[in-house]
């Protein structure tokens, strides 16, 4: 365990490799319903001509991710203290973004159940007749096992494993389409880039709250940082050095970070292109009912024969990674935000957070294995969290603007070429959950 002043950060880009894993977890969290359900879902709709949003909707959240990792960094605070942080109304003691974030969070928790009812497609799919809802009842619990256990290194190594195991086969399946005749040209990706708008915006903004960094990954960022003991490797800022190491340590970070956007954004434009090239042409489109099914047919027009065992075992793969990567993340979200509330009292020490967030980790898979035995509509529960985690991409933008400003040590702050950025993110991510809310309520 790192001492009070602190560990030295690596000095080479060899020795950071060492070092990264937060980004990777968020990507197996990411590299998920996302990339493998709702991108899928708008490319059947739109066609290529949306490919320039998706791209977009990858790359403009990365520098509120790494605004919101670098002050976990330096000071150790998790998201939901730095939302609380933020000036304005307060009910119960308790700050108006951490209010707003609570519904998100429900949809957040809730999506476990959409996660898991499409392992149940797979396996149905995979010739194990046994219903969905039984086989959604087996997996949840399987979750439970694994997050009961609450060991990082054990979500670090799993999720890695998996959603390497999905991005080779995703990849293959993109070159393997070239050689049929729903081959991608180089007309199609022109078409993509060109800046054009849906008329059905609801679906594509959905897609823009959940594709790449969706609002839930910036949230869960932080934690991963802390647990990776970036924060704790920086010391204390009274120690002598600090300022080399928390520099040091955030450029670990951003290492961690930018690794994790280029494995993410090749992934998700990957499996934009397949549902483009195959799905809107045959004029598919993805539902509750046939939602994994219909998704086989990217692997099958792909491989043939073969691309059914394929999908089976990329599709499992990758709902399995994201409700294990995800369900991890809410367990230490749910840990802090229920002594916000005043539910419970702050934790005595680490030993007693450590033994909530693995009770928690026990209690959400069941939650969410009970939402989908109610209520089985997979594709409805992942896009009422996209709906809800765009709307609240805007407010994290300002989150991490006021950390820059108000919060961090001027020797800490970003020069003017990231502040431009970080500002332009912003706006951008404004400006799409203003009009989600005027195409739905106005």
């Amino acid at each position: 365990m790192p001492s009070p002043a602190g560990a030295p950060p690596p000095t080479t880009l060899l020795q950071s490799l060492k070092y990264i894993g937060p980004g990777l977890i968020l990507t197996a969290g990411i590299v998920g319903t996302g990339e493998l359900v709702v991108t899928p879902h708008v490319a059947a709709e739109n066609g290529f001509e949306l490919l320039w949003l998706i791209i977009f909707g990858c790359l403009v959240k990365v520098f509120v991710q790494v605004e919101l990792g670098r002050y976990a960094v330096a000071t150790g605070t998790p998201t939901l203290h730095m939302l609380d942080a933020v000036p304005g109304p307060r009910m119960r003691n308790v700050g108006w973004m951490v209010w707003i974030f609570l519904p998100v969070f429900v949809a957040m928790i809730s999506v476990i159940g959409g996660m898991l009812g499409g392992c149940a497609q797979v396996f149905n799919m995979a010739g194990i007749d046994a219903g969905p809802k039984p086989i959604a009842v087996v997996m949840g619990l399987s979750l439970t096992a694994l997050l009961g256990i609450g060991r990082y290194k054990l979500v670090e190594r799993f999720s890695i494993g998996l959603v390497i195991l999905f991005t080779i086969s995703t990849l293959f399946a993109l070159v393997a389409l070239q050689f049929t005749d729903f081959k991608v040209t180089t007309a199609n990706i022109v078409s993509g880039l060109q800046f054009k708008l849906p008329e059905n915006f609801a679906v594509a903004f959905a897609a823009l709250g959940i594709i790449g960094v969706g609002a839930a990954e910036l949230i869960y960022y932080p934690y991963w940082c802390l647990e990776k003991g970036y924060a704790a490797r920086v010391g204390a800022p009274e120690a002598p050095g600090w300022n080399e190491r928390v520099h040091g340590w955030m450029r670990v970070m951003k290492i961690d970070a930018f690794a994790s956007l280029l494995l993410y954004t090749a992934a998700t434009v990957v499996f934009y292109l397949l549902g483009a090239a195959i799905l809107h042409r045959q004029g598919l489109t993805i539902d509750n009912s046939e939602m994994v099914p219909t998704l086989a047919n990217m692997y099958l027009e792909s491989f043939g024969p073969l691309g059914f065992w394929v999908f089976v075992v990329g599709a499992f793969a990758t709902l399995y990674s994201t409700a294990f990567a995800a369900t991890a993340a809410n367990s230490r979200l749910m840990a802090d935000v229920l002594p916000l509330l005043g539910i419970m009292k702050p934790a005595a020490n680490e030993d007693a957070k450590a033994k909530r967030i693995k009770a928690f980790g026990i209690g959400l898979p069941l939650y969410g294995t009970l939402l989908y035995v109610v209520w089985p509509q997979p594709l409805t529960l992942i896009m009422i969290s996209g709906v809800g985690q765009a709307l609240l991409l805007p407010f994290l933008a300002i989150c991490a603007l006021y950390l820059r400003y108000k919060k961090l040590p001027a020797e800490l702050r970003p020069g003017g070429l990231w502040t431009t950025f970080l500002w332009l993110s912003g706006i951008a991510l404004t400006v799409a959950g203003a009009w989600n809310l005027f195409s739905r309520f106005g």
